[in-house]
């Protein structure tokens, strides 16, 4: 199968794309916003981008394809840009989007050297189909489940626990995984009945459960977040780190208890590809011990995600 491009390239420079809309996503589509990191990120990245290198890393000319979550997406343009200048050798495509698709397109076949999901489940599916190289899986970070508004809407809603009070709300398919976390979230908060897969609560039972509400379904988190800050619907449920640069934009009502979403735990590992040469498989496993390095963290945390977690 002939390698398929994703749709963002890194090379020398670094291209500032916007977020996309309310309307459907293609497949590979990458959502991202300017980044507003700090200089105390942008010097942590560096140094993790030396300290992470290999001893068998290669100086060969090289492309990467690395799939990541759509609320990866401002941070590893960062954590890329910052690599690259230590490692100019080395062009990194980036596809993002949600999780679910991700590994879809994986699973069809698309080629992808490194995966990085906001979910355990999909990686749990690619690694029980043999898709996933032995011993480079690793949990990264964990995030939090919010509840948002745009700035100044007035909204009576302070929560999950009212959330049905909203004239509409953006709410990711049970596909994506703040779209789970959310379904988890609402059946421990007693708002939807228990069920042995709460993911696969449709848009339309959940509305009825919450008294009929609008619900503006979202293919992945970085839309909801558009769907509200462009004040398309009033609320939405996003992750905490989504947030991070659109302070201006939206107000956060309730940071969700990890006690209703559960963890949210963002695994990363080497995804088998037949089609790749060795430079290019070093190449993604040098990459990956970059992000897995201690001044990557550094950089994760400014962007508000949680790095005290475990394998």
């Amino acid at each position: 199968m002939k390698k398929k491009l994703c749709c963002r390239l890194l090379a020398g420079g670094m291209a500032a794309l916007l977020l996309t809309g309310c309307g459907n996503s293609s497949s590979g589509t990458v959502t991202t916003a300017d980044s507003a990191a700090s200089s105390e990120s942008s010097e942590a990245a560096d140094t993790a981008a030396t300290e992470a290198s290999t001893d068998t890393a290669s100086d060969e000319n090289v492309e990467i394809q690395v799939f990541i979550a759509a609320s990866l997406s401002d941070v590893m343009d960062e954590l890329a840009s910052k690599y690259q200048e230590s490692h100019p050798n080395v062009t990194i495509t980036f596809n993002a989007d949600s999780s679910g698709k991700l590994m879809t397109q994986i699973e069809e076949g698309y080629a992808c050297d490194v995966f990085f999901s906001a979910a355990q489940k999909q990686m749990d599916e690619l690694e029980d189909q043999g898709l996933v190289v032995d011993g480079t899986r690793h949990n990264v970070v964990n995030n939090q489940l919010v509840v948002i508004t745009y700035r100044d809407s007035g909204t009576k809603v302070t929560g999950l626990e009212n959330i049905g009070d909203a004239t509409s709300i953006a709410l990711a398919d049970g596909s994506v995984p703040v779209g789970k976390y959310t379904r988890v979230a609402m059946v421990n908060a007693g708002l939807l009945e228990s069920r042995d897969d709460p993911s696969t609560y449709t848009t339309e039972e959940i509305s009825e459960a919450l008294g009929g509400v609008e619900i503006s379904e979202q293919s992945n988190v970085s839309k909801v977040l558009s769907a509200v800050s462009e004040h398309s619907c009033e609320v939405g449920t996003t992750y905490y780190s989504d947030v991070y640069g659109h302070e201006d934009d939206v107000d956060i009502l309730q940071t969700v208890s990890y006690n209703l979403s559960g963890n949210i735990i963002y695994p990363i590992a080497q995804i088998v590809n037949d089609e790749a040469t060795e430079a290019e498989t070093q190449a993604a496993a040098d990459f990956e011990a970059y992000v897995l390095s201690d001044g990557a963290k550094d950089v994760f945390t400014t962007y508000q995600f949680d790095t005290n977690v475990t394998d």
